[in-house]
């Protein structure tokens, strides 16, 4: 169920709240749909995605880009998102992703609600934010630098104009600075089930990668196995993911960690609600 109204969510980006979600009660979805979980450790199973709009991050690769660098939503209040949520009575788990959706308080909200009717809820999280809330699964995904956008890795490509070049150019250092944040990541895998999840290029991106880990396993006092560590193959279109994916397997066979597929990609290549 497409939800987006085309409306810009502004304001967002550095953590602000608007006046409609200062109570809680509602949430800015873009995208509420029926699918498959396409990556991680739940791969295959059938879930409820409830996509919020809104991002404190600019990845230049954004799978959701219009959750992030041209965020759009409709406002829904809670009970509206979990009736929705319900009407697809084959599934128990829910998967709350974004953007950012831990940027929202009324997160939290939602969360409490759905863990009360009993839903496995997977949150989908960049790992700079932390919550007190009811999550079964947190999937956290730190973003490497390869992530970041500069005026030559733009969100548009190739075909980006001067004025998308202009925008990465501004939100260059803002997400460089912002993207690992160490205290929220050691609270997050020490409060709840987790999955480090990590979006690979190639080769290049593994030092940073086993960097991260130590400097983590080092502030955390959960135990972080190499079997919680997933790699994913960079990649929204499956023209993308088969320069990517093969590499990646690779690595994470070198360095004994798991690979991830999208397999929403494989199967729907970049079609919305996937």
């Amino acid at each position: 169920m497409p939800v987006s109204d085309s409306r810009p969510a502004r304001g967002w980006d550095d953590g602000e709240r608007s006046e409609a979600d200062s109570d809680g009660d509602a949430l800015p979805i873009n995208e509420l749909f029926y699918s498959l979980q396409g990556e991680g450790t739940l791969a295959g199973v059938p879930s409820v995605f409830v996509r919020t709009s809104g991002c404190n991050l600019r990845c230049w690769f954004c799978d959701s880009y219009h959750t992030s660098w041209e965020p759009t939503h409709a406002w829904m209040d809670l009970e509206a998102i979990v009736e929705a949520v319900e009407s697809h009575e084959e599934a128990d788990h829910v998967v709350l992703t974004g953007g950012e959706p831990l940027l929202h308080e009324a997160s939290v909200h939602l969360l409490e609600r759905l863990d009360e009717r009993g839903y496995h809820v997977t949150v989908e999280t960049n790992g700079t934010i932390h919550r007190d809330a009811p999550i079964d699964l947190a999937s956290i995904s730190p973003k490497l630098e390869s992530s970041t956008p500069t005026p030559e890795r733009d969100p548009m490509g190739a075909g980006a104009d001067d004025d998308a070049r202009d925008r990465s150019g501004e939100w260059e250092a803002r997400h460089e600075a912002a993207r690992i944040d160490l205290e929220a990541l050691s609270r997050l895998v020490e409060d709840y089930d987790f999955q480090l999840k990590f979006v690979v290029t190639d080769a290049d991106d593994m030092p940073e990668i086993l960097d991260l880990l130590a400097d983590l396993r080092d502030a955390a006092s959960a135990r972080i196995r190499d079997d919680d560590v997933l790699l994913m193959p960079e990649g929204a279109t499956r023209e993308r993911l088969a320069e990517t994916r093969t590499r990646v397997a690779d690595l994470a066979m070198e360095h004994g960690f798991r690979y991830t597929p999208r397999l929403h990609v494989d199967l729907w290549n970049d079609a919305p609600e996937t």
